[in-house]
């Protein structure tokens, strides 16, 4: 064999190991974040056993809605496997259906204060952020928060199916940014 076909094939063979693994990792539920909102590096999606509840830390399909795509032009968003080729959110539930969202230059859920939930005018480039007005969490939805200021959260896009809840999320190998 060549010094050339040996140096092809050993690389064929690096990069055929580089694509398993990440396609392992990914149907055994691993995900990377590359955003700052929760701490960057490998996350695994735990299956849930019970309903979803205020306070957990989900990993949720985004639907494909103007809002996300938007986003994902953005550069909010990374592209994925979700539906619209969006990726997977990191976000912690901060209020379920039925719950009474109010926005005004904060967030408060129930007339409660949600601490860091201050809200932005425009996004580090000067685009304009719309913010969701307000209300009433409807049927089948939940309202998303990070408390990183930059987040790109429920604050602007507003209640999400649940029905996109992939599971909880739980860091494996993780780096504060």
């Amino acid at each position: 064999m060549t010094r050339r076909r040996r140096a092809l094939a050993i690389l064929g063979i690096g990069a055929t190991s580089v694509i398993s693994l990440f396609a392992l990792g990914y149907v055994g539920g691993l995900r990377i974040n590359l955003t700052p909102s929760y701490p960057l590096g490998v996350w695994r999606i735990v299956p849930l056993d019970r309903e979803v509840a205020v306070g957990d830390l989900v990993i949720i399909c985004p639907p494909p809605t103007s809002a996300f795509t938007l986003a994902r032009l953005r550069g909010y968003l990374h592209s994925g496997l979700c539906p619209g080729w969006l990726s997977p959110l990191i976000k912690t539930i901060a209020a379920m259906q039925g719950q009474r969202v109010e926005i005004a230059g904060s967030v408060s859920v129930d007339g409660m204060p949600l601490a860091g939930s201050e809200l932005r005018a425009a996004d580090a480039e000067g685009r304009a952020l719309l913010r969701y007005p307000g209300g009433i969490v409807p049927p089948d939805h939940i309202f998303l928060h990070s408390d990183f200021a930059g987040s790109y959260d429920s604050r602007y896009f507003g209640p999400v199916p649940i029905a996109g809840v992939l599971g909880l999320a739980r860091p494996v190998l993780t780096s504060d940014p």
